[in-house]
């Protein structure tokens, strides 16, 4: 009988019949040095994980969580900064590391919300399922009771609620956290990412202990690059922590070598050294690409950003990129100055919001704070009706015509009469073809000099498709567009007139010599038989010859015998 009712007690002290959790509410007696354990893990997040915490091994199946090094300082991070960031290598147990942390804070702490988010929403629960196996796992008087428990979200009976879900400004609009997790953040695309900050990160930092948690591998040069980087400039709040693949016991030189032969040498680069590499078949070089360094805007708002002031006597040209402002691709424009090479990028601006009858009137109010710039835009599609509003209704003087040379077209100035000239470019095969060689041209000799993150970010997945280039899936190039279009103008006769700058001369002439060196040199070979054209004896008595080419040589009989 006595036996019956404590199976009836612990049955009723148990969540929905699983023996490894305990319902809300239910009562314990701790003993003392249950309580001076329970204190010394509350203070200590690593002990905690090294002596409670349990993992899935796939060879051993369920072990207890034996921490390396840089995992013990990544969980003292978390616990003693906001905003951590870390750069770490494939398989090297970081979202463990952090599902142990915030396992800690959620036990350990009262009321308090955790977001844990990935990519994928698929991601984040599984990340949640790990965090939940290392909670049934914990002794019954460690654990809080368990008021809610699913796939998506936990809540126990301290307050504290654990939720999982996708990165996007969508998921967890409207509440407020005291730890997001972002996990392999550099896997969000870029549009998500900057929506996701832009709605969730003031209920972050409205907050005095709130914090950050941004864990990834690289993956091309996107938000999370920007933010490391200006983590490592101490351009944000953000803590840095990077690990190198050889931290994790086992991995050596030949681990190295073995890995990379069973993959590649790129994705070992990205995936194990940690480099911010862009997309494959890129336009301009990947060794150039990283070398390319962002500068923070002396001024930004609302899609501009403005590296340069204007300067009295410098001259300006501004190419545009027109979309339908439906959210999708942006409207666009890059303000040059032309003043001297090199030429430089010094205002851009990039908006998906804005209605084209709009983006007139904001490309006249900076064109001519830049001393009326001259203005080049693509007509193909929408960009015809901003260049006719700018024309014809805001009366703007200085927009560049295109006569039509078969498909190629050419730059005329304003006055130009000809029958087949039109406001701005339309952009064809060839057109485009001559500005993606000219700009790589440009920008790899550093003819073209740019500083912004965008404009950097976008040309890191311009890539080659189907004989062409643009952008590789998931991302923009509108800027780069808007590049393209003043590497296509650069050559034309008109701006050559314009700036009294030949730059395919200038490229030509800094690099002749080496073009000279590269060339094999021409020679000829003569077998001295039938070029021999006079006879001549020194004064010695010695019998000299002249070839075809007044080249004198010894007597003719001797040669043939050596």
């Amino acid at each position: 009988k006595s036996r019956r009712i404590l199976e009836e007690q612990m049955s009723d002290a148990v969540y929905l019949g699983n023996p490894n959790l305990k319902k809300a509410n239910t009562a314990i007696s701790f003993t003392k040095e249950q309580v001076e354990e329970f204190i010394k893990c509350k203070n200590n997040p690593v002990y905690f994980a090294r002596q409670y915490v349990k993992i899935v091994s796939l060879d051993e199946g369920l072990v207890p969580f034996t921490m390396y090094d840089f995992q013990e300082e990544l969980i003292n991070n978390f616990h003693n900064h906001r905003f951590n960031i870390a750069k770490l290598p494939r398989q090297t147990g970081k979202s463990t590391t952090v599902i142990s942390y915030l396992l800690h804070y959620a036990v350990f702490n009262d009321n308090i919300k955790i977001a844990i988010l990935a990519n994928k929403a698929e991601t984040s629960r599984e990340l949640l399922s790990r965090l939940q196996l290392a909670y049934e796992n914990l002794p019954k008087w460690m654990q809080q009771g368990i008021i809610a428990w699913n796939k998506g979200s936990m809540e126990l009976d301290n307050g504290s609620k654990i939720i999982a879900a996708s990165t996007s400004s969508s998921a967890v609009r409207g509440n407020s956290f005291n730890i997001i997790f972002l996990d392999e953040f550099a896997f969000v695309p870029n549009h998500m990412a900057e929506q996701f900050f832009s709605s969730v990160y003031p209920t972050i930092s409205s907050g005095k202990t709130t914090k950050v948690i941004i864990i990834s591998t690289p993956n091309g040069m996107n938000m999370f690059y920007k933010l490391w980087h200006d983590a490592e400039r101490q351009k944000n709040g953000y803590i840095p922590l990077e690990v190198h693949w050889s931290a994790v016991p086992g991995r050596d030189a030949k681990w190295k070598a073995e890995t990379i032969a069973n993959t590649s040498e790129r994705q070992f680069t990205q995936e194990f050294e940690c480099e911010f590499l862009g997309s494959v078949d890129t336009l301009i070089s990947a060794s150039k690409l990283r070398a390319m360094a962002y500068d923070d805007p002396l001024h930004q708002n609302k899609g501009l950003s403005v590296y340069e002031a204007v300067k009295p006597d410098h001259d300006y040209i501004m190419t545009v990129d027109v979309s339908r402002g439906t959210n999708n691709d942006y409207s666009a424009f890059v303000v040059f100055d032309i003043t001297t090479l090199p030429w430089k990028v010094v205002a851009k601006y990039r908006n998906n919001e804005i209605k084209p009858i709009l983006f007139p009137n904001i490309i006249e109010e900076v064109a001519k704070n830049y001393n009326k710039a001259y203005i080049l835009a693509e007509v193909n599609d929408i960009g015809e009706q901003v260049t006719n509003i700018l024309h014809y209704d805001l009366e703007y003087p200085n927009i560049l015509m295109c006569a039509m040379r078969g498909r190629a077209g050419q730059i005329v100035g304003q006055g130009f009469s000809g029958t087949k000239s039109q406001l701005g470019l339309k952009m064809s095969k060839v057109t485009k073809k001559v500005g993606c060689s000219n700009l790589k041209t440009l920008i790899e000799d550093d003819k073209l000099l740019i500083s912004d993150y965008e404009i950097i970010s976008e040309l890191t997945t311009f890539i080659q498709k189907n004989q062409s280039f643009e952008a590789d899936d998931g991302y923009n190039d509108d800027l780069v567009m808007c590049l393209v279009l003043f590497a296509w103008l650069a050559v034309q006769p008109y701006f050559r007139e314009m700036t009294d700058n030949d730059v395919r001369k200038r490229i030509y002439e800094e690099q002749r010599n080496q073009i000279e060196q590269d060339m094999a040199p021409f020679g000829f070979i003569s077998d001295g038989l039938d070029t021999i054209e006079e006879k001549i004896i020194d004064e010695d008595g010695n019998v000299w010859y002249t070839d075809g080419y007044g080249n004198p040589y010894a007597d003719v009989e001797y040669m043939l015998n050596y």
